[in-house]
């Protein structure tokens, strides 16, 4: 038995493997594009949902025959109930093809009308006339592109929020914790680390609704433009019952209504809440460092923070545990940040009426998503959940720290307590002894004056 069958294509014949799935245009476009990463398998499943919804949406529009559309939502069925790594198999193109994904709405295609012949050969399904029907790769996969990402963006919204959770956690068990404030590297005045932390919880907090404002514009979809925007060969309503279809298959609102000419030129929605993660990216980044330097140590950092120790730190020195939550996170937030120039250069490219580099985009955008989110509920549950403070170190600062000095201000002046700080910082005292050594105040008054809890107005800041 051959391991390889002839078909043909409107070029001409193609070899393809005999166990193969996919026909011409898909083996042509492996030969052709070879390199790089395969296309997201994301991408694959939305295509194949929209196809099915697509042959039932042409059924109820009596555009496709009965029998055809129902032996392909039979072939569709069958191939999202396959593992991922079997479902690979008969999808093996790269991103770095044709700008436009037509090799693999193609690839998806020839696929499906394989499949169906599976089920009933007596019935022929052509890739093209069929499966394809009322679509054109320039509508269907700038719509599977808004759904992939509105779907990761619902699982990295809900990785924010599982932080914020575990933050909140540490929040209200350390507000009464008083630390030594630093700005600018340098001593600051005391807060506690439960205010610290409320600082990281609220521009989470920001950028969760970020993400859930601007989301909202992956809802649009592209459905129905067919090639240039006019819907040529799309009947009538066909776009509106996959819309409605996809909303029920995802769980998240979608919407056809849409200028179609911008769906296909134009990846701004997709531009704009990557930049919204890019945003969380930064953030984390601050979140990321704050801890891991906090934690430095255990005895030749800062060492108010504990962290857990998931693994041996050190292949060479015994007993060492670093921050290896923090570090993947970081570097997960680098990732990010070189995406959105990707996604950000990707956007703004193509000419007239269709963007050419939709693959790179929307691959550049899943893999942000996927990587904070997977990063985040890392640090979540391996770091800050096991987190715990250093509670006597921390104290040991704030009273080693000059800084305290401000809460003297009011009563003594500004020079005054900036002379004293000097003093203290050249004769190698603490605070209090450079204070009372001053004269300017009793030892009962600066007790009175000096309390770090106080400083923090805790109270105030609940």
């Amino acid at each position: 038995m051959a391991d390889y069958r002839i078909e043909s294509d409107t070029i001409g014949e193609v070899k393809i493997p005999s166990a193969a799935l996919w026909g011409a245009q898909t083996e042509r476009s492996r030969q052709n594009f070879p390199t790089g990463e395969k296309m997201p398998l994301e991408i694959i499943k939305a295509l194949l949902q929209i196809k099915r919804a697509a042959a039932v949406a042409n059924k109820e529009l009596k555009t496709l025959d009965s029998a055809k559309a129902d032996l392909i939502v039979k072939a569709i069925d069958s191939l999202l109930a396959l593992s991922d790594a079997d479902l690979r198999q008969d999808f093996p193109l790269v991103v770095y093809q044709t700008g436009s994904g037509t090799q693999t709405n193609m690839n998806v295609n020839e696929v499906v009308a394989h499949q169906a012949a599976k089920f009933n050969a007596a019935i022929e399904i052509l890739p093209n006339d069929d499966v394809n029907k009322g679509q054109s790769s320039n509508d269907i996969f700038p719509t599977a592109m808004n759904i992939t990402a509105a779907k990761a963006v619902s699982r990295l919204e809900e990785a924010t929020q599982h932080l914020i959770d575990e933050l909140k956690v540490k929040q209200e068990k350390y507000w009464q914790t008083v630390k030594i404030g630093r700005t600018h590297l340098q001593d600051a005045t005391p807060l506690t680390f439960g205010q610290e932390v409320s600082g990281w919880v609220s521009a989470l907090e920001h950028d969760l609704a970020y993400l859930q404002t601007l989301g909202k514009t992956l809802s649009e979809l592209a459905m129905g433009g067919t090639a240039v925007g006019t819907g040529l060969n799309a009947a009538p309503g066909f776009a509106d019952i996959i819309a409605d279809k996809m909303s029920q298959v995802y769980h998240l609102h979608f919407t056809a209504d849409t200028n179609k000419f911008y769906d296909l030129a134009h990846h701004s929605g997709l531009n704009v809440v990557h930049g919204a993660i890019k945003t969380l990216a930064a953030d984390l980044m601050k979140i990321a460092n704050d801890v891991r330097f906090l934690a430095s140590g255990p005895r030749a950092g800062y060492g108010e923070l504990n962290i857990p120790a998931n693994e041996p730190g050190s292949s060479i020195m015994p007993g060492k545990v670093n921050p290896t939550q923090a570090e993947a996170l970081t570097m997960a937030a680098v990732r990010v940040m070189g995406n959105d120039v990707v996604v950000d250069m990707a956007a703004s490219q193509g000419n007239f009426e269709m963007n050419v580099y939709k693959p790179v985009l929307i691959a550049a955008f899943l893999e942000s998503a996927e990587l904070l989110t997977g990063t985040m509920r890392g640090f979540a549950d391996k770091m800050i959940h096991g987190l715990t403070v250093n509670a006597k170190r921390m104290a040991e600062l704030v009273d080693r720290s000059l800084m305290i000095v401000t809460a003297l201000s009011p009563h003594i002046g500004y020079h005054e307590s900036a002379t004293i700080a000097q003093e203290a910082l050249k004769e190698g005292t603490n605070l209090k002894a450079a204070a009372l050594k001053s004269g300017l105040l009793t030892e009962a008054e600066y007790d009175k004056w000096v309390v770090p809890i106080d400083m923090t107005n805790i109270d105030k800041n609940k």
